[in-house]
């Protein structure tokens, strides 16, 4: 990564830590190196980080790294206060999406939130113009498909979950989604 790409991800690390419980239980999808647990640790008090590639830089400590897709990571019954996915659901093909939004609510303590960032379309070229002039390594840029970001409450709004805030930050280059689970009914 880039210094430039670097900067980008401290930019939505920070736009998805106020929404996780301090002291909380994190699961980190698409968790690369452990940036967000390293950023984050005075909050977030141990963690799991699920990623397809293997990292060999990783936070020691409190925190595991697995490698592996969401949900297929998770051990049997496992549950965390927040569960976060940085840059992530824009790679996802819509049937992933919906197998994701099925499994998110079983990932999540009651009261528990889902964090979500993802770019706007925009981003694209820019990453595109990046790339090109080796500013950005743009990682996996091309899986990004034409998502709409306006598509996310479609995707993981649902029975169990309430999408709590939607917002712009980076000048309107990125979303912000939190999503809270409601209580299972019998």
């Amino acid at each position: 990564m880039t210094g430039l790409d670097v900067y980008l991800q401290k930019l939505r690390i920070k736009a998805a830590l106020p929404w996780i419980p301090t002291g909380g239980h994190v699961l980190d999808v698409g968790c690369a190196d452990g940036a967000l647990f390293r950023v984050g640790a005075s909050r977030i008090a141990s963690g799991v980080g699920i990623d397809l590639l293997d990292s060999h830089e990783w936070t020691e400590g409190k925190y595991e790294r697995r490698t592996g897709s969401f949900p297929a990571a998770l051990h049997c019954g496992e549950q965390f206060n927040a569960v976060v996915m940085l840059a992530v659901v824009e790679h996802l093909s819509d049937s992933e999406l919906l197998r994701w939004a099925e499994a998110v609510p079983e990932a999540l303590l009651p009261g528990g939130r889902l964090i979500i960032t993802t770019p706007s379309p925009v981003v694209d070229h820019i990453l595109e113009m990046g790339i090109r002039l080796r500013l950005l390594d743009g990682m996996e840029a091309h899986q990004h498909h034409g998502f709409d970001p306006r598509d996310v409450p479609k995707h993981f709004s649902q029975p169990r979950m309430k999408l709590e805030q939607q917002r712009r930050f980076e000048l309107g280059l990125n979303h912000l989604f939190v999503f809270s689970v409601l209580p299972h009914k019998l």
